[in-house]
């Protein structure tokens, strides 16, 4: 026969283990600006400046604010322009491993919002969508 003592205790720490999973809806816009100062942050501390003749490398906007108008544009409701802002950057290679990270971090974040928007009929959502997934082909 099982000891009461050893249910009791088994019982509580069921009920420890379903109360810290249950964290509840986090925030999409805080975690948004979490992946993306992550992102700036890892772009400052490997950022150098370029070379004397690389007028090119320096004509080109940096990832780093690429990310703050994806962020932006996703702010302003402005769905489709982040999402393709997102695909654009997501097809950059000067990207370090923390940057690639935090930036499918966003689009996670962003893409599950526009689909939960899109569930509801929102019709930005819907075409955002439809753009993420028509660019999502063309990359392949």
């Amino acid at each position: 026969m099982k000891s009461p003592r050893l249910s009791l205790i088994f019982l509580g720490l069921s009920v420890m283990a379903l109360a810290s999973g249950c964290g509840g809806k986090k925030d999409s816009t805080a975690e948004l600006e979490g992946a993306a100062n992550k992102f700036v942050a890892e772009s400052a501390a490997t950022a150098a400046p370029p070379a004397a003749g690389d007028i090119a490398a320096a004509a080109t906007v940096a990832p780093s604010q690429q990310m703050r108008e994806v962020v932006d544009s996703y702010k302003g409701g402005k769905l489709e322009d982040a999402v393709t802002r997102l695909q654009n950057l997501r097809a950059t290679q000067t990207m370090t491993g923390p940057q690639r990270m935090a930036l499918n971090d966003a689009t996670a974040v962003i893409m599950n919002e526009i689909y939960a928007l899109a569930a509801k009929g929102d019709q930005r959502a819907i075409q955002a969508v439809k753009q993420y997934e028509k660019m999502q082909t063309q990359r392949h």
